[in-house]
Order: C-alpha cells, then sequence, then structure tokens
C-alpha cells in the first residue's frame, strides 16, 4: 500500500509541475511562455511576447495568426532618440544554438484589429509558423507583464 500511496504522490508532483509549465515545442524549437497584455474595451491592438529557444540548425520564425485578430504580424520596436519606433519585419531569424526573445520594447507579435478585448486570466490560441520547424499552434496566456528583472514561473 505504501507503494501505491509514493507512486500516486509521484504521478500528483509531475501532474502539478507539468500543468504548471507553459512551453511548446516546434522541432528543435522550444517556445516558452507564450503571454499577451491585457487590452481596453475598444483598443484595436495587442502585444503578444514569448522566448525561442534553438536547439538546431538555424531557423527563422515566419508569421503568426490567430482568430482573436484581423490580421497578425511580427514586430520590432526600437528608439530613435526619444521617439519609440515600431515597424513590421518579414520574420525573426533564429540561430542555431540561440535563445530569442520577443519582449516589450524588441521584437514582438502584434494583434491588429482585435475582435474582442484581450482579458487578463484568459487564454488564445496562435499559430506560429517556421521556416524548416513547421507549424505549431500555442496558447497564450493573458497576463500583466512582470516587473523589470522578474522571472515568469511557470
Amino acid at each position: 500500500m505504501t507503494l501505491i500511496r509514493s507512486l500516486v504522490a509521484a504521478v500528483m508532483v509531475v501532474s502539478a509541475f507539468t500543468s504548471q509549465a507553459h512551453s511548446f515545442k516546434a522541432g528543435a524549437i522550444d517556445i516558452g511562455h507564450p503571454w499577451a497584455r491585457p487590452t481596453a474595451a475598444g483598443q484595436k491592438a495587442g502585444g503578444g511576447y514569448l522566448k525561442l529557444t534553438n536547439a538546431g540548425a538555424a531557423d527563422r520564425l515566419l508569421s503568426a495568426s490567430s482568430d482573436v485578430a484581423d490580421s497578425v504580424e511580427l514586430h520590432t520596436m526600437s528608439m530613435d532618440g526619444n521617439v519609440m519606433r515600431m515597424r513590421q519585419v518579414e520574420g525573426i531569424d533564429l540561430p542555431a544554438g540561440q535563445t530569442v526573445e520577443l519582449k516589450p520594447g524588441g521584437f514582438h507579435i502584434m494583434f491588429m484589429g482585435l475582435k474582442v478585448p484581450l482579458k487578463e486570466g484568459s487564454k488564445f490560441p496562435v499559430k506560429l509558423k517556421f521556416e524548416k520547424a513547421g507549424e505549431v499552434v500555442v496558447e497564450v496566456k493573458v497576463e500583466q507583464p512582470k516587473a523589470a528583472g522578474a522571472e515568469h514561473k511557470h
């Protein structure tokens, strides 16, 4: 009986850990913690973020798509003096053995023409398309950004 209790406890611990994990995989690319900022009613655009760790050969994120918006674009943001500039990019390079983070103030996914507000605590699917790794659907969690230096613990 003790062995069965130990096994059940071990399964529960593993299940709890994996249910908290919020990562996905496409080929050799690990996709960590996809998230989006909440938006206000009437706001027509929102940003999405995630971490891409490429354990294989060089690849490229080509596009993203989702039913929550009329269109989804890959963007970059940079500062030009005191002016923040955002522009669409045709893809995001993922060098072999490197991690590329899509985060506020840098590369990100832009949801244009939102059909509904992104409410904190909700989730929605996004399809990512990679040049070599193919396509994968990830679940994006809507949450407030963490304080600078704070890590997402999922």
